[in-house]
C-alpha cells in the first residue's frame, strides 16, 4: 500500500483530499499546526521510518480578502520557512517520494485573458498580493532547483478558487463570504455589504472537480499545470444565483466601491490541462455546486 504525507492537512482542500486519498487505500500521515507541525523540520522526523510515495505540500499561511496586503512581513518569514522545511525533508530523508505542491492564481500578473502555466513566473504580480504570490513563486523554484541538480520529481498545481461543502465556517475566501453575509441578511435581517461594484469576476472550480483533476494527472512529473474550469462569472453574477436559491431580494446588496477589490480578472487557461486529459471535462454546474454549498453552511449553522 502506498503512503502519503499530507500537509495543511486540516484545511479546506486537505480534509477533502484526505478523503478521497482513502477512499483509494493510500496510507496517509499529517502535518498540521497540531501533528508535525513544519515550521520546525525536527518535528518531521516522527516519520522518517515511513517511506512515502508522494507529499502533498498544502500548508501556508494566508487568508483572502485584505489580510495580504496587512502582513507581508509574517507572511513571508512563515511561508518561506514552511516551504523550505519541506523541501528539505524532501531532499534529505524523502527522495523517492514526488512532491506534489500547491501555487496560487496570484503569482501571475495581472491579465484579463486566460493565464499560462508558462507565464507563472513573468510579469509583476498584484501589489497587494505580492508577497504571498512571490512565496508560491519561491515553491516553484525550489522543486525545480532540487529537481535539476538531485533528480526528484515533483508537480507543481495552480488551482483557481476551490470551493464546495466542509468549508471552515471562517473560510474569507469571497463565495464562502458571499454565501455566509447574505445568509445572515436572509435569517438576521442584517444588511449585506459586497466589496467593489461588483463587476470584478472571478473563478471557481468545485472541490470534487479538482479532486478528479489532481488524482488523474498524478502521474506527470516536473509539470506546472492550472486547475482550472476557464469559466469566470462577475461578483454580482455570484451573488445573484445565492440570492436565487435564498429568496433574498437581490435590490438589498449593497456594494462598497471604497473597500479592497483586487484583480479586476482572473481566470486560468486549461489548454494544457485538456491536452493531458485528452477528453471533454463534465465540471459541475456552477449553480448546483454553489446550491451544495449553501445546503451544507445551513446543516451547520443548524438553520
Amino acid at each position: 500500500m502506498r503512503n502519503i504525507l499530507v500537509t495543511g492537512s486540516t484545511g479546506f482542500l486537505g480534509r477533502h483530499l484526505i478523503k478521497k486519498l482513502k477512499n483509494l487505500d493510500y496510507n496517509i500521515y499529517e502535518s498540521n499546526t497540531k501533528i508535525a507541525n513544519l515550521i520546525d523540520i525536527n518535528n518531521l522526523k516522527i516519520y522518517n521510518k515511513v517511506k512515502f510515495d508522494y507529499i502533498f505540500h498544502l500548508a501556508a499561511k494566508t487568508k483572502a480578502g485584505d489580510w495580504c496586503k496587512y502582513h507581508k512581513g509574517e507572511q513571508w518569514i512563515d511561508n518561506q520557512i514552511l516551504n523550505t522545511n519541506i523541501l528539505k525533508y524532501w531532499y534529505e530523508y524523502q527522495p523517492q517520494a514526488k512532491m506534489i505542491c500547491f501555487g496560487t492564481s496570484c503569482s501571475y500578473g495581472p491579465c484579463d485573458d486566460p493565464l499560462i502555466e508558462s507565464d507563472y513566473l513573468l510579469h509583476e504580480p498584484d501589489e497587494d498580493l505580492y508577497t504571498y504570490a512571490m512565496t508560491k513563486r519561491m515553491l516553484l523554484v525550489g522543486c525545480k532547483s532540487l529537481a535539476d541538480q538531485y533528480g526528484l520529481k515533483y508537480i507543481h498545481y495552480i488551482p483557481s478558487t476551490l470551493y464546495g461543502p466542509l468549508f471552515d465556517i471562517n473560510d474569507t475566501h469571497f463565495i464562502f463570504d458571499l454565501i455566509k453575509k447574505i445568509v445572515d441578511a436572509k435569517y438576521n435581517n442584517n444588511t449585506v455589504e459586497l466589496w467593489g461594484d461588483g463587476n470584478q469576476k472571478r473563478e471557481l472550480v468545485y472541490i470534487d472537480d479538482a479532486l478528479d483533476i489532481i488524482i488523474s494527472t498524478m502521474h506527470l512529473e516536473n509539470e506546472i499545470l492550472n486547475i482550472s474550469s476557464e469559466k469566470d462569472y462577475s461578483i454580482k453574477e455570484y451573488a445573484d444565483i445565492i440570492c436565487d436559491y435564498l429568496d433574498y431580494p437581490k435590490k438589498e446588496i449593497n456594494y462598497n466601491i471604497n473597500k479592497f477589490v483586487g484583480v479586476n480578472r482572473k481566470i486560468l487557461s486549461t489548454c494544457k490541462l485538456n491536452s493531458i486529459i485528452k477528453k471533454e471535462f463534465n465540471y459541475i454546474d456552477i449553480i448546483k455546486g454553489i446550491e451544495r454549498t449553501i445546503d451544507y453552511y445551513l446543516q451547520t449553522i443548524k438553520l
